[in-house]
């Protein structure tokens, strides 16, 4: 098939492999680089590294909604296009241009989690399983019928990162069976019931709040990890936490009861990960040799 792939961060690129291992990739379009770092020179995005490794021809245009930037789409005479975490809205020229039209790896069980965090929402309610569909889009958020899914359970040591991970492989493996079974798959309309909707991360979110109950504060930490980090200020600075699991315990909320658990409005927390500001991410006990013992400390 020959295929559009647009897509933009680490989450997409397992696809882009897989794809074009399997297909005939005629153009990859991707977020225009940005500024970063401390010389704020323009990055490419992993997904233009990549295609540019791979020889494929990039095309990172500011929006689609031009009338030009929607002819040189459809001029390239796609089966279909592979839309992957690609953060730009694909208006409905767009979405028609490709002979089996535009295909969407979504990270969830849809209608479960539709928008832009559904990795982080899954864990933060407590979701005992998520999974990848791959949908045939349409102008809604994440409203078109479903073609594929696959589930995987959360467990408990899931942070964001550790699911994002597996999910970007089981969307790069679903993607290759959906393409390869094109025209004949059956598109399924998605229920009306159980919808929710992921909203971004916003970082005021991030800091913890310890009167929750363990279970919450838990899921808070492993599913901001490791962006943007849930933190609490602790008596040598800013603290990010990277890892946790909700365990017994009493006492102040806040309080350091042994080692690196803490207590919590009911229950207590045992961190596991977490980084200092401006250092590397390390071990609890890699950071209690560092700064001594915290045993009664408070945590705000």
């Amino acid at each position: 098939m020959r295929v559009i792939f647009m897509g933009t961060p680490d989450f997409s690129v397992p696809a882009l492999e897989a794809i074009h291992s399997a297909h005939e990739v005629v153009c990859v379009y991707t977020q225009p680089p940005r500024p970063a770092g401390r010389g704020k020179q323009p990055r490419l995005t992993p997904v233009h590294a990549r295609a540019l490794a791979l020889g494929l021809e990039v095309r990172h245009p500011a929006s689609l909604k031009g009338a030009a930037e929607q002819a040189e789409f459809a001029a390239l005479g796609a089966d279909v296009a592979v839309v992957v975490a690609y953060g730009l809205i694909l208006p409905q020229a767009v979405l028609d241009a490709p002979r089996f039209g535009c295909l969407n790896i979504h990270a969830s069980l849809l209608p479960r989690w539709r928008g832009a965090a559904p990795i982080q929402r899954a864990i933060l309610a407590g979701d005992c399983e998520t999974g990848i569909c791959i949908m045939q889009m349409e102008a809604g958020l994440d409203t078109g019928p479903v073609l594929l899914r696959a589930q995987t359970p959360i467990t408990e040591g899931d942070t964001a990162q550790y699911l994002h991970d597996r999910l970007s492989q089981m969307g790069a493996e679903l993607i290759v069976q959906a393409l390869a079974q094109l025209p004949g798959l059956m598109a399924v309309p998605q229920s009306d019931l159980g919808v929710t909707y992921a909203a971004k991360i916003d970082k005021a979110e991030a800091r913890v709040d310890w009167t929750r109950p363990a279970p919450e504060v838990a899921r808070q930490i492993r599913a901001l990890s490791p962006f943007p980090g849930a933190w609490c200020e602790a008596p040598f600075g800013r603290l990010k936490l990277l890892d946790a699991r909700a365990v017994e315990g009493q006492g102040q909320p806040g309080t350091v009861l042994e080692g690196l658990t803490i207590a919590c409005g009911t229950g207590a927390v045992q961190v596991l990960a977490v980084q200092r500001e401006g250092k590397r991410a390390m071990q609890a006990q890699e950071l209690l040799r560092g700064v001594g013992n915290l045993d009664g400390v408070v945590l705000r």
